[in-house]
């Protein structure tokens, strides 16, 4: 049998036409036929390629590779790459985020999950916190990440001679060494949102215990930090004056929660949005992250992909009603609440990248709830009120009075260009129901210690910034209405001071739920304030990023909470 098919296969080659007679084609056949066997042959070789590729497709998929690398545009100048420091400057933060890890971390969905610690442990009714640590951690140098570097961290925070803007986060927690790889802290007092506080990075102390307190801020690695993060630092270039250029990152392949795909990272600095965006437009940084919405109208940039991230903040106007005498009066409150056009403010003011807001818990917060009354924009039913409480305008001269006061109302706000233009249309909206608006434009130093820390204002034009885990406590308990406090409305509610104190002690997320609930509505219900809008925060990125599915952050760091997930090159593997 098998020599038949081997004289079956020498008769088949005698008769396949040889290499000379293949010369000899075109001299035997006409054009046509020619033609014929030529995109015959082109349709073969054409069939087969595509039957190769089609293979392929149908029987691998793509996944993410390593390599590749972007540049990061970011306004400002960094100062100190170091966590207990970083929170004062965004450019810090940023920086911070690539290069740090915390005990726990935020996800793409702005959620809290484990980082540094493997698991975490919570008693004696939300006064104890045991965190474990993972064993195989080490730092950028290749030594090891301990307990002792967790409780080193927290007493640099807590010691007032290094500064830290994250002291008050931690005062009164005891931190104690339970052994190497788990640390235990004890709060004075039950405080749900506790775990947030424990995102914050973690310094080597291997590095740091040797440098005394008068000399932390001037120490070399506040800008050659040393982390446990995702991004390792490589380089720095400086100009004549000290000036930061740009650092280089480069990615940590001993990363604890996977290698990151993309290898290198240079960040680039500018001192403001619009020399940011012009570095955009000429392709000198791929990623960029915008402050004012407003600003997206300048990009010229064809390939740009803008990512919408939530972020826990909103502006309002806060009524001071110790200095006003028409903000005294609930009716007044109610019809400029009725009086204003949010969507017109957003739309005009901000290229419509915000969503309306209503209450002191704004949408994407956990807490939010729908169910409490909204004061839709109704100018007339505005008006209507007013007339029936005796806010008439008698000596026609547009303003109107009850006896001898005047509807007229002083609104502050900063030189922000956001916040100047929305003040215009709110001093034309609420003019239109017959109140007198005075707008006085500060800058926001001045702002800050002249009128809000001595509350010396009428109506204050303003943001607040929550956590993904809210605690509005500072924003509307009254014992905070005196500076430090951050209560702009000076708001005084027993009921809403005794649920905000429950709210934030209890560890149940459907009793806070709950108390939430009936804190949004008894506010909006007593009107101390207008709540008008939450700004979306605008990533820009480069196309050829793919993998950066981030939708919630607390704060525009927070946008690399995946950057390990990141990827530019791809590669086929089988199915």
């Amino acid at each position: 049998m098998a020599t038949k098919i081997k004289n079956l296969i020498r008769k088949i080659i005698r008769k396949f036409p040889s290499w000379q007679q293949w010369q000899n084609l075109p001299k035997v056949l006409n054009k046509k036929e020619l033609y014929f066997i030529l995109l015959l042959i082109l349709l073969t070789i054409a069939s087969t390629i595509t039957w190769i590729i089609t293979s392929n497709i149908r029987n691998t998929k793509l996944i993410p590779d390593h390599g590749g690398s972007f540049k990061e545009g970011i306004v400002g100048n960094p100062q100190y790459i170091n966590p207990v420091l970083s929170q004062s400057n965004d450019a810090d933060r940023d920086l911070a985020e690539l290069i740090f890890s915390g005990l726990m971390k935020y996800n793409e969905q702005g959620e809290l999950t484990t980082d540094i610690a493997e698991d975490y442990a919570i008693g004696e009714q939300g006064k104890v916190y045991d965190f474990f640590l993972r064993k195989d951690i080490k730092w950028h140098d290749n030594t090891p990440l301990t307990a002792d570097d967790v409780i080193f961290t927290i007493q640099a925070i807590q010691n007032p001679a290094n500064r830290s803007p994250l002291r008050i986060n931690w005062t009164g927690v005891e931190i104690q060494k339970i052994d190497d790889y788990t640390v235990r802290f004890i709060l004075s007092t039950p405080y749900a949102p506790f775990l947030a506080n424990t995102t914050i990075g973690i310094l080597p102390r291997h590095i740091w215990e040797n440098i005394p307190p008068e000399s932390f801020l001037l120490a070399p690695h506040n800008l050659e930090p040393i982390g446990t993060g995702p991004y390792k630092f490589k380089s720095i270039d400086q100009d004549d004056e000290g000036f930061v250029e740009s650092i280089k990152l480069e990615s940590y392949e001993n990363y604890h929660l996977s290698e990151p795909y993309i290898e290198e990272i240079e960040v680039f600095f500018y001192p403001d949005e619009e020399s940011l965006i012009r570095a955009y437009n000429r392709g000198r940084v791929d990623n960029i992250s915008l402050y004012s919405p407003k600003n997206k109208t300048l990009i010229t940039r064809n390939e740009s992909n803008i990512l919408r991230l939530n972020m826990p903040r909103y502006f309002a106007i806060f009524f001071n009603q110790s200095q006003s005498k028409p903000l005294a009066d609930e009716t007044v409150r109610l019809a400029l609440n009725y009086a204003t056009n949010k969507q017109e403010i957003i739309d005009e003011t901000l290229e419509g990248e915000a969503k309306p807001v209503y209450s002191p818990i704004p949408k994407g917060v956990w807490a939010h709830t729908d169910e409490i009354d909204i004061y839709d924009y109704a100018p007339e039913h505005a008006k209507n009120i007013l007339e029936e409480d005796g806010w008439t305008d008698e000596d026609n001269d547009g303003i109107r009075e009850k006896g001898e006061t005047k509807l007229e109302i002083e609104l502050t706000t900063t030189e922000l260009k956001e916040l100047q233009q929305t003040a215009s249309i709110i001093q034309k909206q609420w003019e239109e129901i017959g109140a007198k608006v005075n707008l006085k434009i500060l800058n926001i130093g001045e702002i800050q210690q002249e009128y809000i820390r001595p509350r010396e204002y009428q109506a204050l034009l303003f943001g607040q910034v929550l956590g993904i885990d809210p605690d509005p406590f500072s924003f509307w308990h009254s014992s905070q209405k005196k500076d430090p406090g951050l209560n702009l409305a000076l708001y005084d509610n027993q009921t809403v001071d005794t649920l905000l104190e429950e709210a934030r002690q209890t560890l149940d997320k459907q009793e806070r739920i709950e108390d939430y609930k009936e804190i949004q509505q008894t506010i909006v219900e007593d009107a101390p304030a207008v709540f008008l809008y939450s700004s979306y925060h605008l990533y820009i990125n480069d196309q050829k990023i793919k993998g950066a599915d981030v939708e919630n952050i607390v704060l525009p760091s927070k946008r690399f909470s995946n950057i390990n997930d990141w990827y530019i090159k791809t590669k086929r593997i089988k199915k």
